[in-house]
């Protein structure tokens, strides 16, 4: 059986004739974040020269609707899998037992159960984490105004947003802010989740949180007419609403460095053989400020902060440097 489904590795790569392999993609919710690292795989891909067909999913932020997508990859035999966000990959890695799975923008894939040591790769596991710079993140939020009480809303039931959650009331309790949390499960509960603390606190931090990033638009649109600021670990999705700054990963280039990383298992490589990769380089980090939204809250963006964004975004316009 793992011979039909891995299928020649070598010829993958042979340029005359092209012989494909399947890879099968799930993510759990679309969203520009995961959108674009599902866009990077297959722009690596190619340009490697990979002659691949992929089957590509989306769980729609649903945990059965996942682990229905692993049972669909299973029967079709893929030659390898990925899970964009921790959900997705938890599916594939229990479903998937002798396949290959690698898992992108997943926080903490050692407490999501997926690999035991984030210096190797499970047995068929191993993948690109997406762990963020929370504190840091929080401090540059206090250099444009100064907080007592932080809000965070996060998914009690991803596992990546509950870690984040930890992170973040440490990185409160260490910078002397007040934590003020809530919870939601689904996407629909945020914008009421967001009405609950709104007038609680002096500003909100949005992490990486698959599930309440895919409702920003709720987000952005309580938080402004209650003029708190948001600082968003996203600059993807915030390129998008009134967020008045995020800084995080780019995700077009996790998943260029995820395909990289399919490519070396495609040549060969065995997961296990594969630490965990972070995203390090001052390159992958992007930093997004909105001076219209500084604006309509009356609040000023430190020049330095302004000159060393990589997008800005002034009189309705995206800059991108």
């Amino acid at each position: 059986m793992l011979a039909v489904s891995l299928v020649s590795f070598s010829s993958v790569f042979a340029a005359d004739p092209p012989k494909k392999v399947l890879i099968g993609i799930s993510k759990i919710v679309s969203h520009p974040a995961l959108d674009a690292v599902e866009k990077g795989i297959q722009d690596e891909l190619a340009a490697s020269r990979v002659h691949a067909e992929y089957d590509l999913q989306n769980a729609n932020g649903d945990i059965g609707t996942a682990a229905s997508i692993a049972n669909k990859f299973q029967s079709e035999k893929v030659t390898l899998a990925v899970g964009i966000a921790t959900p997705t990959a938890q599916s594939l890695v229990n479903t998937l037992k002798e396949t290959p799975v690698v898992f992108s923008a997943v926080t903490d894939p050692v407490k999501a159960g997926l690999v035991k040591s984030l210096k190797g790769g499970g047995k068929w596991v191993t993948g690109v984490s997406d762990m963020t710079p929370v504190k840091q993140q929080i401090e540059l939020l206090l250099k444009i105004k100064k907080i007592k009480r932080l809000g965070h809303i996060y998914t009690s039931s991803e596992e990546n947003a509950v870690v984040l959650a930890g992170v973040v009331k440490q990185a409160c309790k260490e910078l002397g802010i007040e934590f003020v949390e809530t919870t939601v499960s689904k996407s629909s509960e945020v914008k009421q989740a967001t009405q609950a603390i709104i007038r609680r606190v002096d500003a909100l931090y949005i992490s990486t949180d698959n599930t309440v990033v895919s409702a920003m638009s709720a987000v952005a649109d309580v938080a402004m007419k209650n003029k708190v600021p948001i600082m968003s670990a996203d600059p993807s999705s915030a390129e998008n609403y009134p967020v008045l700054a995020a800084w995080g990963f780019d995700y077009y280039k996790m998943g260029r460095v995820t395909g990289v990383l399919i490519g070396e298992i495609l040549k060969g490589k065995k997961p296990e053989q594969i630490p965990t990769r972070f995203m390090t380089k001052t390159s992958d980090i992007d930093l997004l400020v909105n001076l219209d939204v500084a604006k309509k809250l009356g609040l000023t963006i430190p020049k330095d902060l302004v000159k060393g964004a990589n997008k800005v975004v002034e009189n309705g316009k995206l800059t991108k440097k």
